[in-house]
């Protein structure tokens, strides 16, 4: 009697190749040493990418292990929850909230500008006072498992926008920290502070880090940004924050 087993290789490639990466991993390859072996053929998890859209021919020199670089792009999203307002402030911790405390508020905002992504409609602002806010991430609960941080220690890349008022000046600070299990810091991205003079262009600038080649034990990522106006004055007249993200996986993606 033949069964799937009995069936020509590049048939069974293509057959398992539609299934979940979690399926593949977790019950196909505990089924006999048959689908063991093509469960970790190159050829399935390329043929993945293919379908998923995440496989482009230049790619077939950079790329070492195809399984792992299927699972990155299958994973990646944007970490940060909220980044754009559209949930007030869940998601976020108000470390500073000082002065007139953070506000959010519509673009473009008085005496701003509209940010170039037009599904961008909302922005945090900072007051008078210090106003910071922060989010921690749980690598493993997003879906990275130690192993896969520790041997492949996939790129993180961090991105966050910010503005001013075209009539205040004020001060913008940004620090992303990689922890370990017990919060040791194991790498920081902490750029000097930027300070942006009164009768500014109000326009919105990115800044972005990739941390590459970073030690092993990475489970947590910290991201924090904030600051406020540099003329002390009252309302909202501060530093605009929005858009923020991180994303793990290959920088070929992006």
């Amino acid at each position: 009697m033949t069964t799937i087993c009995d069936l020509p290789e590049d048939v069974l490639v293509e057959l398992l190749s539609l299934l979940p990466a979690r399926d593949l991993l977790r019950t196909c390859r505990a089924v006999c040493a048959q689908w063991r072996y093509v469960v970790d053929l190159t050829t399935l998890w390329k043929r993945k990418c293919q379908r998923e859209g995440f496989y482009l021919q230049n790619l077939d020199r950079s790329v070492s292990d195809w399984k792992v670089f299927y699972i990155l792009c299958h994973l990646k999203r944007n970490l940060i929850k909220n980044p754009c307002a559209e949930e007030k402030f869940q998601h976020w911790k108000l470390d500073n909230n000082e002065g007139d405390k953070w506000k959010i508020e519509n673009m473009p905002g008085p005496h701003g500008r509209e940010i170039a992504d037009p599904k961008v409609q909302k922005y945090f602002v900072t007051s008078y006072g210090p106003c910071f806010k922060s989010q921690l991430i749980t690598l493993q609960k997003e879906g990275y498992w130690n192993q896969l941080m520790d041997e492949k220690r996939p790129e993180i890349v961090v991105k966050d926008w910010y503005a001013a008022r075209f009539d205040c000046g004020c001060r913008y600070e940004l620090t992303v920290r990689l922890l370990s299990e017990d919060y040791i810091v194991l790498a920081e991205f902490r750029p000097e502070p930027v300070v942006i003079e009164q009768w500014s262009d109000a326009v919105w600038r990115e800044i972005s880090h990739t941390f590459q080649n970073y030690p092993p034990g990475v489970r947590y990522i910290w991201f924090q940004h904030g600051g406020q106006d540099t003329q002390f004055w009252a309302g909202w007249y501060g530093i605009r924050v929005t858009n923020s993200s991180i994303t793990i996986g290959p920088l070929t993606m992006l």
